[in-house]
This record gives C-alpha cells, sequence and structure tokens, in this order.
C-alpha cells in the first residue's frame, strides 16, 4: 500500500487587502514538507490546483519541479489538476517535463474541480462543466498515446498530427481520476482502466463503499482486468503525539478554512462538537494519535481494499513544526505499520 501527502498550499492573507502576503516563505515551507516527505519513505506527495488568493498553487508542475531537485525516490502529482478549464496539450508537456526532471516520478491525478474560478479567468462557459472535462480527458490519453495524434472534439481546434513534446519517461504517464463522489467520474475511471483516487472530506467513510464497487463494476463491464485497477482513498488528517495535542492543532485552523469556505456556499459554522464527531471511529477525520492512524486506515481498507491513502494535514495555517512532525509520524510509524499489517492478512488468505 502506498501512503503520500497532499496539500492545497494555503497563503497567509493580509487582514486588509485579503491579498497573499510571504509568498517566498510559504514555498520554502512546502518544499521543506516534500523534502521530509520523501526522507521519511512516503510514496506521493501532491499539489492541488487553485486560482484563489487563499492558496498558492496555480501550476503544479512548476513547484512539484522544485520539489523533484530536491527529492529521490517520491513520486509527484497534481491533486488535482482542474482538467475541465486547462488544455490539456499543456497539461502533457508540463507533467511530462516533470517526468524527464524526476527520473519518471510523476502523475497527473486529473479532476473537475471544487471550484469554478478556472472556468472565467480562461474564458470557458461554466454551463460546459462536465462537455469539457470528458473531452479533455480523451484529448490527454490520446497524447500520452502516441506523440502525433490524431484528435477531434466540439470545445477546441483538433489535432491533425502535430507533434507533442516532450515525451514522458514513463510510458504510460500515469493519470489518475479524482472524484469527491461523482457516480458519473467514478464509472468513466472503471470503464477507461483509470486509477481512480475518492475523497473524502465529509460523512462517513463506509458510504462511499458503493463508489469503489461501481468503480469495479464498470471495469469488468469494459472487459478492463481488476489487478490493473488502483484505488487511492484521499482525506483531511493530522498526526501528533497525543490525540488531545492533534485535536487541538488541527480544531482551530480548519474551521477557519471551513468557515470560511461555508459561507461562500451558504454553509453553517463548523461546530467543536461537529468535529470531534468528525474525528470519531465512523468519522472522515483522520485526527489523532498514529495508534488511531493505523486502526483508521485498516479499518477503511477492510471496507475499500485500496492501493493508496493520501493525506491532507495542511487545511488552514497551522504552524510549519506541527505539519512537519505530522508528515514525519505518518512516514515513520503509521506507514510501516500499516503496510506489515495488510501483508499478514494478504499472506493469511
Amino acid at each position: 500500500m502506498e501512503f503520500g501527502v497532499y496539500t492545497f498550499v494555503e497563503t497567509r492573507l493580509d487582514p486588509t487587502t485579503g491579498e497573499p502576503v510571504d509568498l517566498d516563505r510559504t514555498f520554502a515551507e512546502l518544499l521543506e514538507q516534500i523534502e521530509l516527505a520523501d526522507s521519511v519513505g512516503l510514496d506521493v506527495f501532491g499539489l492541488g490546483e487553485h486560482h484563489r488568493p487563499d492558496y498558492a498553487i496555480s501550476a503544479p508542475a512548476v513547484a512539484l519541479a522544485a520539489g523533484a531537485a530536491r527529492t529521490k525516490r517520491i513520486r509527484l502529482t497534481s491533486a488535482v489538476t482542474v482538467l475541465s478549464s486547462e488544455d490539456p496539450v499543456r497539461v502533457y508537456q508540463q507533467f511530462a517535463t516533470l517526468d524527464c526532471l524526476s527520473g519518471g516520478r510523476a502523475e497527473i491525478m486529473a479532476g473537475r474541480g471544487a471550484f469554478i474560478e478556472s472556468f472565467p479567468l480562461f474564458g470557458h462557459n461554466l454551463d460546459d462543466y462536465e462537455t469539457l472535462f470528458a473531452e479533455n480527458l480523451e484529448l490527454l490519453l490520446a497524447i500520452r498515446k502516441e506523440s502525433r495524434p490524431h484528435w477531434r472534439g466540439g470545445r477546441r481546434p483538433p489535432l491533425a498530427g502535430e507533434g507533442v513534446y516532450p515525451r514522458a519517461l514513463q510510458n504510460p504517464l500515469p493519470v489518475w481520476i479524482a472524484s469527491g463522489g461523482t457516480p458519473q467520474s467514478v464509472a468513466r475511471a472503471g470503464a477507461l482502466g483509470l486509477p481512480l483516487a475518492i475523497a473524502i472530506i465529509g460523512g462517513e467513510p463506509a458510504r462511499f463503499a458503493p463508489l469503489a464497487e461501481l468503480y469495479r463494476a464498470s471495469a469488468r463491464r469494459a472487459g478492463v482486468p481488476e489487478a490493473s485497477l488502483a484505488l487511492g482513498i484521499n482525506g483531511h488528517g493530522f498526526l501528533a503525539d497525543t490525540a488531545e495535542a492533534a485535536a487541538e492543532a488541527y480544531f482551530a485552523p480548519y474551521a477557519e478554512v471551513m468557515g470560511r469556505l461555508g459561507r461562500e456556499r451558504g454553509w453553517p459554522p463548523l461546530t467543536r462538537a461537529q468535529f470531534d464527531a468528525g474525528r470519531g471511529p465512523r468519522g472522515h477525520l483522520m485526527v489523532g494519535t498514529p495508534d488511531d492512524a493505523v486502526a483508521r486506515i485498516l479499518a477503511q481498507h477492510a471496507v475499500f481494499g485500496h492501493d493508496r491513502y493520501l493525506m491532507q494535514m495542511k487545511v488552514g495555517l497551522q504552524p510549519q513544526e506541527a505539519i512537519l512532525r505530522s508528515i514525519e509520524l505518518f512516514g515513520t510509524v503509521v506507514a510501516p505499520r500499516v503496510r506489515a499489517e495488510i501483508g499478514k492478512r494478504s499472506a493469511a488468505r
């Protein structure tokens, strides 16, 4: 089983102007996190694309390339690339370049995104949300298959054998589909035989089990061997030496972010009681000690049988020292113990 961290790289905002400040410090802290994740044995580090002042990453491949120069083995992925509003030619070129720079460690996690700022920014109509994603994914897969694809869609000018370079070292360059629970996206990933990442950022994780079954069932109907599939679970989490320390470090920044986003979407503020329920045995928050995380990941594995778990630790402005400690505990304690236990269970079957 693979383990990793992903982040949207929250910024510090000027309270008067609302504009991001100290971005040099923000990116320096990000690179320190990537380096540590590599050194403690984690498998994946992901960056989410956003086009808002409260998040620093609008060009994941650029930041990941800086991380590639400082690491040796960790895989580097978007989490996600907002493919509906991106040009698939540029997406492939950017991540193929990252793949060459990193010695074959790049991945693309393609999704439709939870925010809509990129649509007006790049001149797209939000009514084309689903059509754009489907067409752009089709084109991206055609480009990764051959360097001079012939392709025609309804929104982008066609390709008639023009070359797309450089080519990635990995053949094929890994492309994951990320879904927050949309059955259509899950079924599409299975039918195409692509790896799927399910983001669980609210509710009881077991309620997402039908999506895992839909993914595998769609693959079977399409004649895709189940052995070729890969399923990942992404979620919010934070580790500390005691459960109390984890909860106290995480709650205030997490509640601030959920409250800010909630005001945009008409949600009520997050209460401490809701937060504590989310940390409970059937909740979605992996916030606590390494022992807590081991038990929760194994419980989820019994439900999903997944191959990868990615934790979003930085939700809000937790101190850098706390984030680094959480990454250290995840890589040195949680990941080895879960891998060993899953290995034992597999051997006993």
